[in-house]
């Protein structure tokens, strides 16, 4: 194979309980992407159309992904890269791991994959660490490896993918404002009371179990967050509105996903994820907020070849 087209996924990092370890990947958004082989040593990116994105190779997460992997790598040559990009940067919803971890799963496949998920995320860690100032893990993770995965460990690095019960489904509210990762973290304390971590431990714990389990019950009393989101949801237009008229509407849980501005809920089934959405449009209309929409199984592949 000389070039490959392949569809870069949405993710929601955090999911409440999980900060900077847990995330899932989406269905239905995210980004596509070209790559192709180059006989020069060099990443290129020729063309972006979507959003305003730099072409500079060292200023593109897709580029500084794409340059550690052929650090690693015995190919002699290169890879060219052209990107749809669909995720709106800032959304919180995983736009700079889709295309960091995009570029390094294809080229991944153009080389005849000598190198490891794990390796990839590693890879793609170094885009993120481009965009947000920290090598997080939390949405490559589960963007190469599909479904949930648990960032059991960052040194050394150790991915534990969480299997996904199949009537869970993400709806997700993308307001039209911009908040930066790098930003948003700067607004958190670096320290949290023992009582505060107790509750979390708790929560993360049981959110694996009842994935595991296929325990919706669980997975529901399990999203809450207790050290992030009361900090970010204040950046968060209407947050408290939307996520008590997603529960009324049926949600098993409610957050801000990722780093905001976007709020993701989990529900169980289709029908139940269709209501919640319908209920955050209405809250939104309200106010007077643009905003977008997603409703979405979770994504258990990742990032996968097109045509």
């Amino acid at each position: 194979m000389e070039e490959i087209k392949v569809f870069c996924p949405a993710t929601i990092a955090n999911v409440s309980c999980g900060f900077d370890v847990l995330g899932l990947a989406l269905d239905s958004v995210g980004d596509e992407m070209v790559v192709r082989k180059i006989p020069e040593k060099e990443i290129r990116i020729t063309k972006i159309i979507g959003q305003d994105l730099p072409l500079e190779t060292e200023k593109n997460v897709s580029g500084v992904a794409g340059l550690a992997l052929l650090e690693k790598s015995d190919y002699e040559g290169g890879f060219e890269i052209e990107i749809d990009k669909r995720i709106k940067p800032g959304s919180g919803i995983g736009s700079s791991a889709a295309s960091s971890a995009g570029a390094v799963w294809a080229m991944n496949e153009l080389l005849g994959r000598p190198f490891s998920k794990l390796e990839l995320v590693q890879f793609a860690m170094e885009g993120e660490k481009l965009a947000s100032d920290v090598a997080h893990a939390d949405n490559v993770a589960p963007a190469i490896y599909g479904g949930f995965t648990l960032v059991r460990s960052y040194a050394p690095l150790d991915i534990v993918p969480i299997p996904t019960p199949d009537e869970l489904f993400a709806t997700v509210i993308h307001p039209q404002i911009e908040i930066k990762t790098s930003d948003s973290r700067k607004i958190l304390k670096t320290t949290i009371s023992l009582e505060k971590g107790i509750k979390q431990w708790g929560n993360l714990g049981g959110l694996v179990a009842g994935l595991f389990q296929n325990d919706y019950d669980l997975i529901g009393r399990s999203l809450e967050d207790h050290i992030v989101e009361p900090i970010r949801s204040i950046l968060i237009p209407a947050f408290d509105d939307i996520k008590t008229n997603a529960m009324d509407a049926g949600a098993l849980g409610c957050g801000i996903s990722g780093s905001g501005p976007s709020i993701f809920a989990l529900s169980q089934g289709e029908n139940t994820a269709q209501n919640v959405a319908k209920s955050m449009e209405e809250t939104y209309q309200t106010i007077g907020v643009p905003f977008d929409i997603h409703i979405s199984k979770v994504n258990i592949h990742g990032v996968k070849k097109l045509g």
